[in-house]
């Protein structure tokens, strides 16, 4: 049986935001852009900031490095069982899992409506296995029909349910005082060392640099991240 497709969310900060607030988050915190890596476009992000995404070209050096990364991390991290982690199993869900893994993990800090369905589908499968999360995910209905219209909302026109799109979301979190990096392409998470609340955006973007450097001559990286609303 071939495994579902969405259509790709637009790596826009305004889309991503409604798209959590139309599944019951309170527009308390918001996804905005990183327009640069260094000290003083970082300094214009708003504080705190609780999760960074970043959306990059897969290509085969990245391919190649994924394949060297997971048999060399291969039972060898310590991951807090603390980390809510899904694996992607939707062909072009990997906004939407990108989203899951921001608000999951941080929810000590988001606020939900009553009725959420995104709170009630992450309480729901916070106990499971990444690969039971994902099945669960191809179930709801609730996040499927708010991504599909998230996803024809960007301002550039969505592409086909078929056309190949080499372009993935990843989530930079921080759970019990460490950056992980969450893609559910990936068998588990990426442990990325000690961060804080106070370092949290910077310890992230050098991690983004990381996967800049590996294709220098890519030009096709955003960086998203979610702040609480200053206003």
């Amino acid at each position: 049986m071939d495994s579902p497709r969405w259509l790709p969310l637009e790596s826009n900060p305004e889309v991503m935001t409604k798209f959590v607030n139309c599944l019951g988050m309170k527009p308390t915190w918001q996804f905005g852009d990183v327009y640069g890596l260094d000290p003083e476009l970082l300094s214009m992000v708003p504080r705190p900031v609780c999760a960074v995404l970043l959306l990059f070209p897969v290509t085969e050096k990245y391919e190649a490095f994924k394949q060297e990364e997971e048999e060399k991390l291969k039972g060898q991290q310590q991951v807090s069982p603390d980390v809510y982690f899904i694996k992607q199993t939707i062909g072009n869900a990997c906004g939407t899992i990108g989203l899951i893994h921001a608000v999951a993990n941080n929810r000590a800090h988001l606020e939900f409506e009553p009725d959420s369905a995104l709170k009630k589908f992450i309480e729901q499968t916070s106990k499971m296995t990444s690969e039971e999360k994902a099945t669960f995910l191809e179930k709801d209905e609730s996040i499927r029909v708010t991504h599909e219209s998230s996803a024809q909302e960007g301002q550039t026109e969505a592409p086909s349910l078929d056309e190949k799109v080499n372009l993935h979301f990843i989530a930079f979190v921080n759970v019990g005082g460490h950056l992980y990096e969450l893609d559910g392409r990936k068998p588990f998470p990426i442990v990325h060392g000690k961060t804080s609340e106070d370092t949290f955006l910077e310890d992230a973007v050098e991690v983004c640099k990381v996967f800049m450097a590996r294709d220098p001559q890519e030009v096709r990286f955003t960086i998203i991240a979610l702040s609480k609303d200053s206003y």
